[in-house]
C-alpha cells in the first residue's frame, strides 16, 4: 500500500536533508501580475503551478476569465515542461478546449477535503480540481511514491510494474485547529500535502518550480523540504511579504536591465519610424 501524505512528505524531507550535494535556492520576486511575471522570466523551469482565484466568491470576478486563464496557461507552457492549473471543476475545464501546442492532459486531479465549512444550500463543495498538463514525452517520477517494501523489490528487480499515485489527493482544509501549524492568515491557503504530490511526480532534486501566484508561499515550503528550487511571486504586496516571512527569504531586487526587443519587435519599430518620416 502507498504511504499516506504525511509519511511520504517526511520520507522525502529526510532524503533531502541527507543529500547536501545540490543546494536549494528559493527566489522571491517583487510583486507583479502573473502575465508580467511569466513574460519577463528568461529561463525555463521544470514545473509551473498556477493557482489563481477561481472567479467565484473570494477574489472577485471578470467577464473574460476563461480566456484570461487560457492565456496564462499558454505563457506558462512557453517556459515549463509541466503545468498544473487549479480551479473549481465547472470553471477549470475550459482550459482543455485550447491546450498549448505540444501539450496534453496527463491527469485530472482532485483534492478532496471532508471538513468544508460551506453553508451553501444544495451540494456542498468538498473538492478542487487540478489539471496536470505536460509536454509530450515529459518524464514522470512514479518511483518517488514507492514505499520501502516496493523499493526493495525494485532494487532486486522483482517489482513487476511501476505503480503510480492515486489521482485523488485527500487532505483537510487548514481551518480551525486543523493544520494550525501551517496557517498564515491567507484566506484561501492550501495545505502542503496538496502540493507535495505535484512536485514529487514532476521533478527530481535540483529541478526548479515556478509559482507566479504563490499566495502565502506553500509551494516554497514544499520545495525547501524536498530539495527543489523555487521561484515565487504574487501580485499582492501583502502576500509577497507573507511569503518572505514564512520562508525566511528576502525578495530579489527589481532588475534595472531593460528587456531587449525580439527581432520581430525591432523590425516593427523600424517600419514605424520609416512611416513617420516626412515624404520627400
Amino acid at each position: 500500500m502507498y504511504m499516506n501524505q504525511i509519511q511520504l512528505f517526511e520520507k522525502h524531507r529526510r532524503d533531502a536533508d541527507e543529500s547536501t550535494e545540490i543546494p536549494v535556492k528559493i527566489e522571491i520576486l517583487p510583486p507583479a501580475d502573473v502575465l508580467v511575471t511569466l513574460r519577463n522570466l528568461r529561463r525555463e523551469v521544470t514545473t509551473t503551478i498556477l493557482d489563481p482565484w477561481y472567479n467565484k466568491g473570494f477574489g472577485g470576478e471578470r467577464a473574460d476569465y476563461h480566456q484570461w486563464l487560457i492565456s496564462v496557461v499558454h505563457e506558462a507552457a512557453r517556459i515549463s515542461t509541466h503545468v498544473f492549473v487549479w480551479g473549481f471543476p465547472e470553471i477549470v475545464y475550459h482550459v482543455l478546449s485550447d491546450l498549448p501546442r505540444g501539450y496534453y492532459l496527463v491527469a485530472w486531479l482532485t483534492w478532496y477535503y471532508k471538513n468544508c465549512p460551506s453553508v451553501i444550500r444544495g451540494w456542498r463543495s468538498a473538492q478542487n480540481a487540478c489539471l496536470h498538463l505536460a509536454k509530450v514525452g515529459a518524464p514522470l517520477y512514479h518511483e518517488h511514491f514507492l514505499n520501502a517494501a516496493q523499493e526493495r523489490l525494485r532494487d532486486q528487480g522483482k517489482l513487476r510494474y511501476m505503480p503510480g499515485p492515486p489521482n485523488v489527493i485527500e487532505a483537510p482544509l487548514n481551518i480551525g485547529f486543523v493544520g494550525r501549524h501551517e496557517q498564515t492568515g491567507h484566506p484561501s491557503q492550501k495545505p502542503a500535502a496538496v502540493f507535495e504530490p505535484l512536485v514529487l511526480m514532476t521533478t527530481k532534486p535540483g529541478d526548479s518550480v515556478l509559482d507566479p501566484m504563490c499566495g502565502s508561499g506553500t509551494t516554497g515550503v514544499v520545495c525547501q523540504a524536498l530539495g527543489r528550487n523555487a521561484i515565487l511571486c504574487d501580485a499582492s504586496e501583502e502576500y509577497v511579504s507573507m511569503t518572505e516571512k514564512r520562508l525566511g527569504v528576502s525578495r530579489s531586487k527589481p532588475s534595472s536591465k531593460r528587456r531587449r526587443n525580439t527581432p520581430l519587435e525591432t523590425r516593427k519599430r523600424a517600419v514605424y519610424r520609416l512611416r513617420k518620416q516626412p515624404a520627400r
